[in-house]
């Protein structure tokens, strides 16, 4: 199959690139990405994003490219640029319509565009399919095929790797299915399942996400409710967790791309139909406050003005994305409540850190602070001991362990130790 489909993958990031090197080994691979800095780290081997090892990019028979006339002879065009949204959280597709109106000036007849990154219903064949032919003035169904494949990556999740999961694919019409039901097939030993449409595939992805939003906005709504009355929302977890059926879901912070951006797919899909989404705009709203209130609530158990420690910035833990962390509005409310806040991230590049008017602070440095507070559990917090504590905090200094991976620790008697 190698012989007679080129493949072309748009967008580099922690979808785009760890797909192209899986499909790299079976088929003729170019990976674009705009960014000529991103695509120069990875020719030498590097992938800030920690998701494909030096060793793997050495290995990979991937071909990288900033320029858009080397892809001209691709058939099957895969989309992996991120959908995020605006500020006034709309549906942003400024990157997807770019790339489509890329394809456009390149794509010749008997092609198949597939995207990957996540939409609303309809955006492929009404919006994406329709852009293509603008620029390429072939008809998509007739002249050119679409396909829509979701991306399903958890950045930082070497257990759930593209090529050992369950990939959904759909198209146009079966011919488009069968050619990437064996294009995806090839990667993840035929765990294909396809999808009734696109349309279907895309509300699949888009809900996906949208259904742990809402979990995760319950478990931080009742973490509230719970320390109203002293009850630690973590051993409750834990006691209702015994049940054969109860949801394993954790409070805490809902940034990223993905599970904070993709609800409002949805919301605006929902309002465009004349139809509610109040669940899922609530689920949103519970979960854009949570940093707020643990400001308020760390700060009504500090006396006074502290210099605070806080680990952790990243969207999650052992990853680099610092796209919409919600760390950030725990450090500024913080701030605004007059406590000097640094902040500590192991993952996390220091000139990233600055365009958020930010400065890492080192662990090695020899500073005490009033009151730490573990935001990420990266594993790199989770080897901390008695020595780190009894030499990092003040006497009656505070621990706030808001992942609660340090409740089995022996630590210090000076300080006191708070979970959720």
């Amino acid at each position: 199959m190698r012989s007679n489909l080129n493949i072309s993958i748009f967008g580099l990031g922690y979808v785009g690139l760890p797909l192209a090197i899986k499909l790299s080994n079976y088929f003729n691979v170019i990976g674009f990405d705009k960014n000529k800095q991103r695509i120069k780290e990875l020719k030498n081997f590097l992938d800030k994003n920690n998701e494909i090892s030096s060793e793997q990019l050495k290995k990979s028979k991937l071909k990288y490219s900033s320029n858009i006339k080397d892809l001209k002879n691709s058939n099957i065009f895969i989309v992996t640029v991120p959908t995020p949204v605006t500020k006034s959280n709309q549906p942003d597709l400024k990157s997807l319509l770019l790339v489509c109106k890329e394809i456009g000036k390149i794509i010749s007849k008997g092609s198949t565009v597939v995207f990957e990154s996540t939409v609303y219903p309809g955006v492929t064949e009404e919006i994406c399919g329709p852009q293509i032919k603008k620029y390429s003035n072939l008809i998509p169904g007739k002249d050119f095929n679409l396909g829509y494949s979701p991306e399903r990556m958890n950045p930082g999740d070497k257990a759930h790797s593209v090529d050992k999961i369950t990939k959904v694919v759909s198209g146009d019409c079966n011919k488009t299915k069968l050619i990437l039901k064996k294009i995806y097939g090839k990667v993840n030993s035929d765990r294909i399942f396809v999808a009734k449409n696109i349309k279907t595939a895309e509300a699949a992805k888009v809900i996906e996400n949208t259904q742990r939003d809402i979990n995760v906005a319950f478990i931080n709504e009742i973490t509230k409710l719970f320390k109203k009355i002293d009850i630690n929302v973590f051993d409750v977890l834990k006691t209702a967790g015994t049940k054969w059926n109860f949801l394993n879901f954790q409070p805490g912070f809902v940034g990223g791309h993905c599970i904070g951006v993709d609800p409002y797919y949805l919301a605006y899909l929902a309002k465009k139909k004349k139809t509610e989404s109040n669940l899922i705009l609530s689920g949103r709203k519970v979960n854009n406050d949570f940093p707020i209130f643990l400001a308020q609530y760390i700060n009504n158990c500090i006396s006074k003005k502290n210099k605070i420690l806080v680990l952790g910035l990243t969207f999650k833990e052992n990853v680099t994305d610092l796209r919409n962390t919600k760390i950030i509005d725990l450090i500024r409310s913080l701030k605004k409540k007059g406590h000097k806040v640094c902040v500590n991230d192991p993952y996390a590049y220091q000139k990233e850190v600055k365009k958020m008017n930010l400065k890492l602070t080192m662990l090695s440095k020899k500073e005490k602070y009033d009151t730490i507070i573990l935001a990420v559990a990266h594993d790199n917090y989770k080897k901390l001991n008695y020595s780190f504590f009894n030499k990092k905090l003040n006497k009656n200094g505070k621990i706030f362990d808001l992942k609660a991976i340090w409740k089995n620790k022996k630590l210090p008697k000076k300080i006191e130790y708070i979970i959720l």
